[in-house]
């Protein structure tokens, strides 16, 4: 997602360890590059794609028998469940943190 106008306050989630695989298909691009740790980033959006300030990562090993599909199911559980947590806990730290207090 690429905006023209954005908020430092505006997240999303990637489903690899940006800056690596940014854009669509991060687990294809995952495995053409030999990756044996994946995992997924949320991070606060900027002008440009998969760019912005790193707000949490959770890595997720690449098992042997993997494919795109099952990598992608193991970082969508933890970016689910894990990431999500966490990340809503450091955002709004760095909302205090950009505006001053809440």
């Amino acid at each position: 997602m690429v905006r023209a106008a954005v908020s430092a306050k505006d997240s999303q989630h990637h489903p690899s360890l940006l800056p690596a695989f940014p854009g669509l298909e991060a687990q294809e691009q995952a495995f053409a590059y030999g990756v044996k740790v994946s995992g997924c980033t949320v991070h606060f959006v900027d002008e440009e794609l998969d760019h912005g300030a790193i707000v949490v990562q959770k890595t997720v090993p690449v098992l042997d028998g993997d494919d795109e599909h099952t990598l992608a199911a193991r970082i969508l559980e933890q970016e689910q469940s894990r990431i999500r947590k966490r990340s809503i806990s450091c955002w709004v730290e760095n909302l205090k943190f950009l505006d001053g207090d809440l």
